[in-house]
């Protein structure tokens, strides 16, 4: 009786389950968006290692404000090399120059890219190899050759597709580069896409890009360790602080002049923020569902009334108080109950297609559609609990004269 009753006002129905359709959408829309995109950015670092520390040089500040990490000569390659030796829990170790920004030149074609220097360990360290060609030989640092590998995006930019990269010359900053690799595509770390890079030798980049040495070496922004696995990382983070403060002469309370990430913490921290952020949009969602759940109980209320003769002749041929009670708040949980099937239904069209057009993985959690159906169940009982209770508590002569 209560699918006959709402068939028979279809428009209005569907206009009252506007609201539920609305909020259980949004919230699995949300919730899998938000952890499509976490979960994508996860890959993508464990795509580079989870076994890895980045050290960093200290902030170099202009007029008492902070330039960022590894902005400072605080950090050298010798002091890599050092840590390679001395750090029982290093498998590997890669230095590096970092520099955004750096104006690249083939033909008539202009770009800007990220310019990393760095030497023969960091395919191994990063986890990314060439896709063509090869990357840097111990000769190539030794004499500071004039040689770069390219990121995919930087060859789809600087070439034709029916193009050969390979022994091809491109001008950094001015200065003419042999290519000699272009390298597997990676995606994107954060904001920084590891397809839009181009990689030089370090002594070469020292020289020729940054042009910045320190006192005692050759300057870097940092360098990566390795370790054997996740596990080490926290005797490797002990052991590098205490071999860098050494070489640095640093002592208590004098600051280190240097900063050690964990990657395996950037994952914890981004989950975390991305889980955090994920929560409360969905609790904004979740107001659309309370929204819905208001209409409902309006609809109902006017349909109480609407059907005061139809009580009436109900009650006085012999139904009880129990049964017109349920069949109004059966009307309430129908409607909710429909409108939260095809909420979830929208809502994970929603999520796949933001899901292919942004090419993050497609994560729909059963948590999210157990919930949100649990929640449409709750607002139809909730907001048609009032209007069936007055609908049952309606004396049968004074609704018969209702109208």
């Amino acid at each position: 009786m209560a699918i006959e009753t709402l068939w028979s006002n279809k428009v209005r129905s569907g206009l009252t389950m506007l609201g539920v359709i609305i909020g259980i959408s949004s919230v699995i829309a949300i919730t899998s968006i938000g952890q499509g995109v976490q979960k994508a950015t996860e890959l993508r670092i464990e795509a580079l290692g989870t076994n890895i520390l980045q050290v960093s040089a200290a902030a170099a500040k202009t007029g008492g404000i902070s330039q960022g990490a590894g902005t400072a000569s605080t950090l050298t390659w010798e002091d890599a090399q050092a840590i390679a030796k001395q750090v029982p829990a290093a498998t590997a170790v890669s230095a590096f120059l970092y520099r955004p920004n750096i104006q690249v030149v083939r033909g008539n074609v202009n770009i800007s890219t990220t310019a990393i220097g760095t030497d023969l360990n960091f395919p191994t360290v990063r986890n990314v190899q060439p896709q063509l060609g090869t990357f840097f030989r111990q000769q190539d640092l030794d004499i500071a050759k004039a040689v770069v590998v390219i990121g995919a995006k930087v060859r789809d930019d600087l070439f034709a597709p029916s193009e050969i990269a390979i022994g091809a010359d491109i001008r950094i900053q001015g200065k003419r580069y042999s290519v000699i690799g272009v390298m597997e595509r990676k995606g994107s770390v954060g904001l920084q896409d590891m397809n839009d890079m181009v990689y030089l030798p370090l002594t070469n980049m020292s020289a020729q890009i940054v042009g910045n040495n320190a006192l005692t070496g050759v300057a870097i922004n940092g360098f990566w360790l390795q370790s054997s696995n996740a596990d080490q990382l926290e005797s490797a983070e002990f052991q590098v602080t205490n071999v860098l403060r050494l070489r640095h002469n640093i002592r208590p309370p004098k600051e280190d002049d240097f900063r050690v990430t964990n990657e395996v913490d950037l994952i914890k921290t981004f989950t975390s923020i991305m889980g955090s952020l994920t929560l409360m949009v969905t609790a904004i969602a979740g107001i659309s569902l309370v929204v819905g759940g208001i209409g409902i109980a309006n609809i109902m209320l006017v349909s109480v009334m609407e059907r005061t003769r139809e009580i009436g002749l109900r009650k006085a041929v012999g139904a009880t108080s129990g049964a017109i009670l349920n069949q109004f708040l059966m009307e309430s949980i129908v409607i909710s109950s429909i409108g939260g099937a095809i909420g979830i239904g929208l809502g994970i069209a929603l999520a796949f297609t933001a899901a292919t057009l942004f090419k993050f993985p497609f994560v729909v959690p059963l948590w999210s559609v157990v919930v949100g159906f649990g929640l449409s169940l709750i607002v139809g009982v909730v907001a048609g609990g009032i209007p069936a209770r007055n609908a049952a508590k309606l004396d049968p002569i004074l609704a018969l004269h209702g109208e």
